[in-house]
């Protein structure tokens, strides 16, 4: 499981509308990197629109937003489609990306174990390395506080 300081584990995986998305290819851009656990279920939602609605604050502070989860591109296109989606996301289908950010993990619901996508995020300077985690992360007021770390980092 990567810590703050360490190198960002490097990723290519399929994006929505098509194409692959790489990790280093943004350096020396800043990254933001949020795990979600589903497409259009109301939490992941709600953080989707939240960052699709300050992209251009990310944008304006050099940082690329790129949200992940084990959704298929189609389950991506479709949810971009009907919230009028503004950021990347990327498809994690064999969860490899997950496994390596230490974000697959055993989770219980109703007193049933089973395993899902911890709702993180990760925050990588220009150089590749992590710059901060939020890891069990509480959606409201989410993507302000990220966009405050990317804007001082």
């Amino acid at each position: 499981m990567p810590d703050q300081g360490d190198l960002a584990p490097d990723f290519t995986l399929p994006r929505d509308g098509g194409g692959d998305i790489t990790l280093s290819a943004h350096r020396p851009g800043k990254v933001v990197l949020y795990f979600y656990p589903k497409d259009d279920t109301p939490g992941c939602t709600t953080e989707a629109l939240d960052f699709t609605a300050r992209a251009a604050d990310f944008a304006a502070a050099g940082t690329t937003v790129i949200g992940i989860s084990k959704d298929s591109v189609k389950a991506h296109d479709k949810f971009c489609k009907k919230h009028g989606l503004g950021i990347a996301l990327a498809s994690d289908e064999a969860g490899h990306t997950c496994e390596d950010y230490g974000v697959w993990v055993e989770k219980s619901m109703y007193g049933k174990t089973y395993m899902g996508i911890d709702r993180s995020t990760f925050l990588i300077d220009g150089e590749g390395r992590i710059a901060r985690i939020w890891r069990k992360v509480s959606v409201k007021g989410h993507a302000d506080e990220v966009l405050e770390a990317a804007r001082a980092l």
